[in-house]
């Protein structure tokens, strides 16, 4: 069946089933290979993509779900070769080591600050509890969380 639906600002009708998840559709179909796939079963956080405004575990989501649907994947928030404040927080911050989660972190981050301009530490927290991160024990993820809601709040 063909499956229509918008990735970072493109349409795209492309042929899925059942079988197929989102993250197979947006890697292998798409070439979008800033979605990992980490454990395949929802636990890590590494696939995490927004549908229609959701964080959401891409490995999880049959690829049928998209259809009608709008999907921001990491590729999605540079914008014009400029980084999104969030990708240069975590930059500065040193919170990118491996750099195998911080897609899904950015993500996480992303439909956080989409809710709440000014989340406090524990928010960012719980926003992000449900990404796994082997390399940087979480201290300067959460920093450059704040560090990108304070430089988003300037803006504004």
């Amino acid at each position: 069946m063909k499956i229509g639906f918008k990735v970072n600002g493109k349409s795209y009708k492309l042929a899925g089933d059942e079988c197929t998840t989102l993250l197979e559709l947006l890697r292998d179909k798409l070439n979008l290979v800033g979605t990992k796939e980490g454990c395949g079963k929802g636990e890590c956080g590494a696939c995490t993509v927004l549908l229609d405004g959701r964080a959401v575990n891409s490995c999880l989501v049959p690829a049928t779900q998209a259809q009608g649907k709008e999907i921001i994947t990491v590729e999605g928030l540079e914008k014009n070769g400029v980084l999104h404040p969030l990708q240069r927080a975590f930059i500065s911050e040193g919170a990118v080591q491996c750099g195998f989660c911080t897609p899904g972190m950015l993500i996480s981050a992303y439909a956080l600050l989409m809710e709440k301009k000014n989340p406090t530490e524990q928010e960012i927290k719980t926003a992000l509890s449900g990404n796994l991160c082997r390399c940087t024990g979480y201290d300067k993820i959460v920093k450059a969380v704040i560090r990108a809601a304070l430089e988003i709040g300037d803006e504004h």
